[in-house]
């Protein structure tokens, strides 16, 4: 059984990483002529970005976007490679898995944006004036509206440990969530509620292993699940992708838990070797009060300082009601990326989340 599923993994790992490396690619010409131009490689949805894609070519109708998205670990690991080659590879790099970019600027990887004295963006969500966070990102839970009634929808970690537990007949191999081994965003998600919970998380893993929770490697994949009605519940995903959905007619309802809900800026840093583009013009924008508007009406939907959006079921505010608990982008996430400690940590989750399954028969 074991060998099985290694077998399973491996494969799945390798179809992972080499859809990623054959990233989506989009290009955006310059709608005035070019005459600039910016590469971006980012792990950020084309359908989030591409209003604030538009919108900074319309300030600038120069400059052609070359836009290249991928999944978390392969961009960090070619935005590495390529810094230790002290080769080119982007003018800007976006991610969510923040501690990615931290850890990169750490290792001499970021350029230092020159403008950072008038960004505005909260101190949580910036660090050394290279790495700065340009959303706002809350993890939620998320059901299917058609299939799960709304009253049952839990509305904290302790809850949805419960639920999972006494009604294990109707959601086992029905919830869904990052596969940390292949997800930045799903690993930096995990390692934080461990440090906000301690036992309760534990106890949530082991009701999630034991109801078979489905593991996938990106939001995209669950959010399909639940609205398909394959899933009835999704995990930790983000917050914008989930209200992308809604706000399409999907029949998802999403939850802030009221316990505490994670809260992390997807991330911004120029290369030290950029390709000789827009990168810092295009930060600068993304940084801005008009850039931060269109972000949050068209594209990552939260802020910190404004409600939720309609349909979201939370406080009513994410951070003023104390709920929200900020990932800052700083020095305590590269110990997210000690190799040791994430070895340690990727273990103690497989064996709540893995091996319980196949303990159980599923």
């Amino acid at each position: 059984m074991r060998g099985r599923f290694a077998l399973a993994f491996t494969l799945a790992l390798a179809a992972t990483f080499g859809a990623a490396a054959a990233a989506e690619r989009e290009l955006f010409p310059a709608p005035g002529g070019e005459r600039a131009r910016v590469l971006i490689r980012a792990a950020a949805d084309l359908a989030a970005m591409r209003p604030l894609i538009e919108d900074f070519q319309r300030l600038r109708p120069d400059v052609t976007v070359d836009y290249h998205d991928y999944v978390t670990p392969q961009l960090f690991e070619e935005a590495s490679n390529a810094c230790r080659e002290d080769a080119v590879y982007a003018d800007l790099l976006l991610s969510s898995a923040v501690d990615h970019l931290v850890k990169l600027a750490n290792d001499g990887c970021a350029r230092r944006f020159a403008d950072a004295a008038r960004v505005t963006v909260p101190s949580w969500a910036r660090w050394r004036d290279e790495v700065f966070g340009f959303t706002v990102e809350p993890a939620v839970i998320v059901y299917n509206k058609t299939l799960l009634d709304p009253e049952m929808a839990p509305s904290s970690h302790h809850q949805l440990a419960e639920l999972l537990r006494t009604r294990a007949d109707l959601f086992r191999s029905r919830v869904g969530t990052y596969d940390i081994r292949l997800s930045g965003i799903g690993y930096l998600y995990a390692f934080s509620d461990l440090l906000q919970t301690g036992t309760t998380y534990g106890r949530l893993l082991e009701s999630m292993g034991r109801a078979g929770t489905v593991l996938r490697c990106c939001s995209d994949q669950v959010l399909d699940g639940v609205a398909s009605g394959e899933l009835l519940l999704g995990y930790n995903l983000l917050g914008s992708y989930a209200y992308g959905r809604m706000k399409k007619g999907a029949p998802i309802g999403i939850v802030l838990p009221r316990d505490y809900t994670l809260v992390l800026a997807r991330g911004a840093m120029l290369p030290k070797r950029g390709a000789g583009g827009e990168g810092a013009a295009f930060l600068d924008y993304l940084l801005s009060p008009r850039g931060q508007k269109v972000g949050r009406e068209e594209a990552f939907f939260f802020s910190t300082d404004g409600g939720l959006p309609p349909g979201v079921d939370g406080p009513a505010s994410i951070l003023g009601s104390g709920a929200g608990r900020p990932i800052a982008i700083g020095p305590a996430l590269l110990l997210t990326q000690d190799r040791m400690r994430r070895t340690r940590f990727i273990a103690d989750w497989s064996r709540s989340m893995i091996d319980m399954n196949i303990e159980t028969g599923d």
